[in-house]
């Protein structure tokens, strides 16, 4: 093969491979059937989508020990957009989710909060499923009868069900956490520092 026949080959590779990655990024921006949880500026030239699972203790450091820096410093600053989605392991992250957005009601920062104290009482959601879903339901302001109704809500359920399915089969998520930057999935757990220098170069363009 010639010099320039190899340098065709290599920019069609590149080509086709930054195709597939815009395909993934829009595949990652559309709308799903639960509303997204989102935070940062619609104008953000970076967007972190992430799949997590409540019952995910690497989820729970990522939320406790990752978020809150990479929220000072890149999303209250307008530079990254934050999204967060459901992608529950087993039933009990399932209700954990489901008792989130009742105490959410669609904003986002309510739904962060409450998913902030399903992390931080992760070992006692495991063991002590339903006293822990009423317990965080009566510290955001529901009763144990508001906490029952928005458990037995099948139509959330399905919601759920569709975005985890459309995650699996369009995303090719497979575990928790999953990141994507701009469309470029991350997968497993990743500390502030390898955010940042994923993030870095991002900005400058």
């Amino acid at each position: 093969m010639t010099f320039a026949a190899i340098i065709a080959c290599a920019s069609f590779s590149f080509v086709g491979y930054a195709m597939a990655q815009s395909t993934v990024a829009a595949n990652v921006a559309k709308p799903v059937s639960l509303p997204d949880i989102a935070i940062g500026s619609a104008k953000a030239p970076v967007t972190i989508t992430e799949y997590s699972s409540m019952s995910c203790p690497h989820c729970a450091a990522f939320g406790q020990n990752v978020f809150p820096m990479l929220r000072s410093k890149y999303i209250d600053t307008g530079k990254v957009r934050f999204v967060f989605r459901e992608f529950p392991l087993d039933i009990k992250a399932a209700a954990a989710s489901i008792l989130a957005r009742c105490i959410g009601k669609g904003d986002s920062e309510q739904y962060l909060s409450a998913v902030d104290t399903l992390f931080k009482l992760q070992d006692r959601l495991m063991a002590q499923t339903k006293d822990t879903l009423i317990y965080v339901g009566k510290r955001h302001g529901m009763s144990e009868q508001d906490v029952e109704t928005c458990e037995k809500d099948q139509a959330q359920f399905d919601k759920l069900t569709a975005d985890q399915q459309y995650a699996v089969r369009e995303l090719k998520v497979t575990s928790t956490p999953t990141f994507f930057l701009n469309g470029v999935r991350l997968q497993g757990s990743m500390s502030f520092e390898e955010f940042e220098e994923r993030i870095k170069p991002l900005l400058r363009k």
